[in-house]
């Protein structure tokens, strides 16, 4: 075989013009009583807005919050996991930005937030941008000619300022400023929350214990950032979120679940444990009520805001900052409904037989995709919030197809109507979630090995990469995870570049197919796009995937 040009191309979602932020904060800044409608949005909401606008532009919406939503929103905002799917720590430095837009709405504005802030929370996080020890406790040398020289020169050769009779030194630059101004502020307008603030940063800067081998304890600083995530952890968890932890653990569950026993295995032990623990309350819209609002001296009617909020929503929604309602549901798009027809169906029933059913269906669609976005990865990259919520529906469509009818407690050929009247979507989705592990993920990753074997490249470095694939991939599909030889899968692009893209969603965590499965067997395709997928809902949809693996020797030698 000689060496292939590559003449197909994958357009990059980048190359498509987004929506303008700035355009789209103008929008919201011109609604009228904006001073209510802010405090009156979920704290979601205003995260979303906050993410597509950027931080720095939003300091007006950011100063309209009440201390509630800002607590909520830095639940969302101050985490970061280094890749989907692991655990999520404190980022010190964004709270460094946070404040920093805080102060330019003033430094009483920003003091008066932290007052009301936890305290946890600010002291973790200040504790990681400077020290604090008491001046009386910092010796202040005299200088050649007698003067005193500043305790905070002599400590620190950077950085530093003395308030309220405290030595802060800043261990860096950033946001340096808008710490010492919010600082000065909270000694003169909140002295006693100033003094919680300073006694809690002064114990962790004198926290380090001498090296002695003798125990293996956590330091102060290391302790306090564990409680924090622990008491976020049991938070989020009340507002049915899902730890990354225990999402991996579930799929990693269902991608097990035996399909042969003649009964279904009891509910998954995990998916319990949440609802048993999830304090579920009434759901609220986009625009729920908080739990306080900013004094005004003339407040609009309950009807005027209540329209407002409505007029924000919109803006958000036609900007796709917020997404329509889920496809998948029964107001979902008719477009949607062939495709999904299995589970609209059975939706449909139980929302008109028990109304009851229903919800506690639409509380496990929730868990599921709040599942796959703590837990899991698609195409390398973090699910975004309606992609999380298309897939879990997408996936339970594909239980419903697959359901083993051997479980059934009546016979027949096919389900009955009103099947999720009583019996739970979790169970369905690991139905579903099974056979695209095994019929998609590791079936196209044993094909691809197979046809690696047998085929050979003139081009020597192709060859030498194309052996490295067929390596590592063995060696991941063994272990039980395809996804992980993503990174030597690109010497599949110098052969043919549709059906590289398809490959690499086809062995994905949650698999999906890519256009370049159809595209790669069409000569006359020559650009297929990133984003240019669907998700895996039915059968006739992995037969597809099958012919696709199958030309995949003929398609690769050119």
């Amino acid at each position: 075989m000689s060496k292939k040009k590559a003449v197909h191309r994958i357009d990059s979602p980048a190359q498509r013009p987004a929506p303008d932020p700035r355009a789209l904060l103008d929008r919201i800044l011109d609604v009228p009583q904006l001073a209510h409608v802010v405090p009156r949005l979920q704290p979601e909401v205003l995260h979303r807005l906050i993410q597509r606008c950027g931080l720095e532009d939003c300091g007006e919406l950011v100063a309209l919050a009440t201390p509630d939503q800002l607590a909520r929103v830095f639940d969302l905002d101050l985490w970061r996991a280094g890749q989907p799917g692991l655990d999520e720590q404190f980022d010190a430095g964004r709270f460094g930005v946070w404040l920093e837009v805080l102060v330019e709405s003033g430094a009483s504005v920003a003091a008066q937030t932290l007052a009301n802030m936890d305290a946890g929370l600010v002291i973790t996080a200040l504790a990681q941008h400077a020290l604090v020890f008491d001046c009386a406790a910092v010796a202040a040398p005299a200088s050649e000619d007698g003067e005193e020289v500043s305790a905070a020169r002599s400590v620190h050769d950077g950085l530093g300022c003395e308030v309220g009779g405290y030595l802060v030194l800043a261990k860096g630059t950033e946001s340096w400023d808008a710490i010492a101004a919010v600082l000065a502020a909270l000694e003169a307008e909140h002295h006693d929350g100033f003094q919680r603030l300073m006694r809690g940063c002064r114990r962790l800067s004198n926290s380090t214990p001498e090296i002695d081998g003798l125990n293996d304890l956590l330091l102060d600083s290391e302790q306090v950032v564990f409680d924090l995530a622990f008491a976020r952890e049991r938070r989020r968890e009340q507002q049915g979120y899902v730890t990354p932890a225990q999402a991996r653990a579930f799929l990693q569950m269902s991608r097990q679940l035996p399909l042969g026993p003649d009964t279904a295995p009891p509910g998954d032990p995990l998916a319990k444990a949440y609802f048993r623990a999830l304090e579920w309350t009434p759901a609220e819209d986009a625009a729920g009520e908080p739990r306080r609002l900013p004094p005004s001296d003339a407040a609009p009617s309950p009807d005027d805001t209540a329209a407002a909020v409505a007029a924000v929503v919109d803006v958000l929604v036609d900007a796709g900052v917020l997404a329509p309602p889920p496809r998948a549901l029964l107001n979902g798009a008719q477009e949607a409904a062939p495709r999904l027809a299995r589970i609209q169906a059975q939706l449909q029933v139980a929302h008109d037989r028990d109304p009851a059913a229903y919800a506690s269906r639409s509380q496990e669609l929730a868990y599921l995709a709040n599942t796959i976005l703590a837990g899991c990865a698609i195409q390398g990259r973090p699910f975004s919030l309606q992609e999380a919520s298309d897939a879990a529906v997408a996936v339970c469509n594909l239980g419903l197809e697959n359901w083993p009818l051997h479980w059934l407690t009546t016979t027949g050929s096919a389900l009955p109507d009103d099947f999720l009247v009583s019996q739970d979507l979790v169970s369905v989705f690991q139905v579903g979630w099974k056979v695209l592990y095994v019929d998609v993920c590791l079936d196209t990753a044993e094909r691809l090995i197979a046809v690696l074997t047998g085929l050979r490249c003139a081009d020597r470095e192709i060859q030498a990469a194309l052996k490295q694939l067929r390596l590592e991939l063995r060696k991941q599909w063994q272990a039980g995870a395809p996804w992980r030889a993503r990174d030597v899968l690109d010497v599949i692009a110098m052969l043919d570049m549709p059906a590289w893209a398809a490959l690499l969603g086809l062995m994905g965590e949650c698999p999906v197919m890519h256009a370049g499965v159809g595209a790669s067997r069409s000569s006359r395709t020559r650009a297929v796009s990133a984003s240019a997928f669907e998700f895996i809902s039915e059968n006739r949809q992995i037969a597809s995937i099958r012919e696709f693996t199958q030309s995949l020797p003929e398609t690769l030698r050119g």
